[in-house]
């Protein structure tokens, strides 16, 4: 013999109708955490480009300022009284100058600076390589050895021109012709 079981149709999902209740916004709450997590790697990967960038525009910057004040402090400057350097700036004079453009957030240590007057094809007479004259040509090159806050790119030990330290060569070069 067969016995059926009637069971009232209101009490069948009443226990998992107050537990669906109670679990109503976990999936929410979830989603937000887990949200979060994906976007902590997103948000210092943003933070770290956006201080490479700015260690970037400070090479820039600096290079061609530090071309344009080398240009201005030629060999004849002393003559006019514009300038206190008897033949021109030197390197280390425009190796200074650069270094006190420094921004805070960048290692002075990873910075490197080089002055060359380079002889131009088609130049005075007077202009040939290591002169600062009127009508000679100043070339400055600024490098910054940058390595990441956070570790998202590796870094290899071993330096990259014209870096002289480890890390990412960030580097300009600026050019001018020399006023007085």
């Amino acid at each position: 013999m067969i016995q059926v079981l009637l069971v009232h149709p209101m009490r069948v999902g009443l226990g998992s109708t107050r537990k669906r209740a109670r679990q109503r916004g976990s999936t929410l709450v979830e989603t937000a955490f887990v949200f979060m997590l994906l976007l902590l790697p997103a948000l210092f990967g943003i933070m770290a480009f956006s201080h490479a960038l700015y260690a970037y525009h400070y090479v820039s910057h600096a290079s061609k300022t530090a071309a344009r004040w080398s240009a201005v402090n030629g060999y004849n400057c002393s003559s006019d009284g514009t300038c206190t350097y008897s033949t021109g700036a030197a390197a280390s004079d425009i190796q200074t100058y650069t270094a006190n453009l420094l921004p805070a957030g960048l290692d002075p240590a990873n910075v490197d600076v080089s002055a060359t007057w380079p002889a131009v094809s088609g130049g005075p007479s007077t202009c040939t390589t290591g002169v600062n004259k009127t009508g000679c040509t100043v070339q400055v090159t600024v490098s910054y050895a940058y390595t990441f806050i956070f570790p998202l790119m590796p870094v290899s030990s071993t330096t990259t021109a014209p870096c002289t330290k480890p890390g990412w060569c960030l580097s300009s070069t600026s050019q001018m012709v020399i006023l007085h």
